[in-house]
């Protein structure tokens, strides 16, 4: 194959999953009349993300293969001045990636959802909403400028917001979906400041004509202040990745969008949405590299988020909000490795993690499936010899995760801490230190879900709630009490086999090409005599093999089998011991319920703060200021003017001969008294 790729064929790749979501959407609605079935719907949907899938792989193996590029202008939507406002597509080894783990990971979910929403009454518009998502996302990744950058950005937080509400008649859903909206609104406020400053100082919003003038960027200083521009721009584009990545403090709208049905968990907040602004730093990465300011401010908040959004999850009890803060701690492993310049390794994990935590999030699904729609662990047990697919497959996601040695996890996980502890960036130590203990806490809740819900006693018949399940329950009539759980049928585990395979093998497979060949050359920019991370590593690194079995013999293996053993002795043989931690520790134990009360002060402070300032606003500014003194202050002076002009106004001719006089005499007494 040529080095170069069709325009035509990569337009196919998000245009294929957008018809079937228009058509979807338009015919398979009460919107559109219903006119075609949930069979015809999900084939067209499942088609059309197959389509994608199928050619992002042929883009992949020609990038890789044959080192095929593509960068050039689709359509110009128009220019204004200089400024070029364009749809285009930029595809290299970065793009390609992504390009196959969206897909890929659709599909799954696409396959999965025939199974887990067979019953809702939105099946359709479900399908509908997910395959728009994976258009807006492809959009994204593969955007060669900032304008399609910041379409597809809002275009999936608009999905997001559908997706998270889809029951829309349950309250908790609608309250999530506008935390998650408004939330995402702070971040991409400073998103887009960082592109307007581009746009101002650069005059472009293509990348490649951008990162061509960083150097230029570099040596300016921003207005009114001592501040380097580049620095300025790279920390409002990563507050954009704050509130998309849900790095602390804008990470509060991730668990809460666990509402949602669990295939957009998976879909949207284990392996696409919430990486985007991973992915998009990794992609300015020409302009990060620039300032060791922005750097260091990334390293410290994604170790913030790696290790105390961690701990949150040890408490939790509904299954999806474990994984939930799983995914929260593993962006921050993400994003400490973006601030540490080992953005091949950030985006590495990225790929290994969006298989083994969309496994993990669609295998929490099946289990609330065979539960008969029951999330509490707590009334769990004993479900490995009821649904062993289910069982098997978690168990190997839940390994991949606490980063196994050999299992895709450990190479990219293990590859972030060694990358942490080769930089020498303010900051570093700090979170060297948080990703490490991360590693126990994380084998910790992982296996404290994995023993609670698949080992120990059968609990499901004690369930007070058994009666009222969560999600589906008004679905279900026959499901309560002394009802044994089930395996699911083949649709929703077949997606479970397949993403199961990639969390093993992916990253033995994968880690030599990807941060140690050049599978991102083009596409990631590190300046190695400023930052050599990664220059470290590649001397470090002897072959998949020989760093699977050093990764035996190192502190992260130790750490990990440390909080798989403790908590199988806690949770298996000792099953009073957390109970009475609990008791022992009761203030840090609300400390972490109530999610170190940030809820509390986003909605009693900050947004009573808002909404007292919106009103005095509207009060004072508004109705006192521009309407009372301005508006109609300004006609009740014209009145009182007027009115005391008029008695002025007599009619009388020797009134106003003797108001001249009057006049005249006044001027003349000035210019005779005052100007002699």
């Amino acid at each position: 194959m040529s080095a170069t790729l069709s325009a035509s064929t990569l337009l196919a790749v998000p245009l294929a999953p957008l018809v079937g979501a228009v058509v979807a959407g338009l015919f398979g609605t009460k919107f559109g009349g219903n006119h075609i079935g949930r069979k015809v719907t999900h084939s067209l949907t499942i088609l059309g993300v197959l389509v994608a899938f199928i050619i992002s792989a042929m883009t992949l193996k020609s990038v890789v293969a044959d080192g095929a590029r593509f960068n050039a202008t689709i359509y110009e939507w128009m220019v204004v001045g200089g400024l070029k406002m364009e749809i285009g597509f930029l595809v290299d080894g970065l793009t390609a990636m992504m390009m196959c783990v969206v897909t890929f990971v659709s599909l799954m979910v696409h396959v999965y959802t025939i199974g887990y929403m067979e019953e809702d009454e939105g099946y359709n518009r479900f399908f509908a909403y997910i395959s728009l998502f994976t258009f807006s996302m492809l959009m994204l990744v593969m955007s060669n400028n900032m304008l399609q950058l910041f379409f597809g950005w809002e275009a999936v937080g608009l999905v997001s917001y559908l997706l998270i509400g889809f029951w829309f008649n349950k309250p908790t859903a609608i309250f999530a979906n506008m935390k998650a909206f408004l939330v995402n609104r702070v971040g991409d406020f400073g998103f887009i400041l960082g592109i307007g400053l581009i746009a101002a100082y650069a005059g472009t919003l293509n990348y490649g004509e951008a990162f061509a003038k960083a150097n230029t960027l570099a040596g300016i200083t921003f207005p009114g202040t001592e501040w380097m521009l580049v620095t300025v721009i790279c920390i409002c584009l990563f507050i954009g990745a704050m509130g998309k990545s849900a790095q602390f403090p804008l990470h509060v709208w991730l668990p809460d969008s666990m509402e949602g049905p669990t295939p957009i968990s998976a879909l949207i907040h284990a392996a696409t949405m919430v990486t985007a602004g991973i992915f998009m730093v990794a992609r300015m990465s020409p302009l990060f590299e620039l300032s060791d300011t922005a750097l260091s401010f990334i390293l410290v908040i994604g170790a913030i988020t790696a290790l105390f959004m961690g701990f949150l999850g040890i408490i939790q009890n509904d299954i999806k909000r474990v994984v939930a803060y799983s995914t929260l701690s593993q962006l921050g492993y993400m994003t400490v490795a973006l601030g540490a310049s080992a953005y091949s390794v950030a985006v590495f994990h990225l790929m290994t993690h969006a298989f083994f935590k969309a496994l993990l999030f669609l295998g929490a699904g099946s289990v609330i499936i065979g539960m008969h729609h029951n999330q509490d662990i707590r009334w769990m047990g004993g479900v490995r010899k009821y649904m062993p697919i289910t069982w098997i497959t978690s168990l190997l996601g839940s390994l991949a995760l606490i980063g196994t040695p050999f299992f895709a996890g450990f190479y990219s996980k293990d590859s972030i801490i060694e990358a942490v502890h080769e930089s020498h960036l303010w900051g570093a130590q700090f979170a060297y230190y948080a990703v490490l203990a991360g590693v126990f806490v994380t084998a910790f809740y992982s296996f404290r879900m994995y023993f609670l819900v698949f080992h120990g006693k059968e609990r499901y018949d004690q369930n007070p709630d058994a009666h009222h399940h969560d999600e589906h329950a008004e679905h279900d009539d026959d499901h309560g009490h002394g009802h044994k759980p089930h395996e699911s049928p083949w649709v929703v585990w077949l997606p479970l086999v397949l993403l199961a395979i990639p969390s093993v093998v992916i990253g033995f497979m994968t880690i030599e090409p990807m941060l140690f060949g050049e599978f991102f050359k083009g596409a990631i920019v590190v300046d190695a005599n400023k930052h050599h991370a990664m220059k470290e590593l590649g001397e470090a690194f002897h072959g998949p093999l020989a760093m699977a079995i050093h990764g035996l013999q190192t502190a992260p293996f130790w750490l990990a089998l440390a909080g798989v053993v403790l908590s199988f002795y806690m949770y298996m043989v000792n099953p009073a011991l957390p109970a009475a931690i609990k008791r022992a520790f009761g203030p840090v134990y609300r400390l972490l319920d109530n999610k170190y009360y940030l809820d509390w002060i986003n909605e009693n402070i900050l947004a009573r703060g808002a909404r007292a300032f919106g009103t005095g606003l509207w009060k004072g500014g508004d109705q006192a200021l521009i309407d009372g003194a301005v508006v109609n202050g300004s006609w009740k002076i014209v009145g009182r003017i007027s009115g005391a002009v008029r008695w002025l106004q007599s009619g009388y001719i020797y009134h106003y001969a003797f108001a001249m006089l009057l006049g005249i005499f006044i001027l003349m007494t000035y210019f005779v008294w005052f100007k002699r």
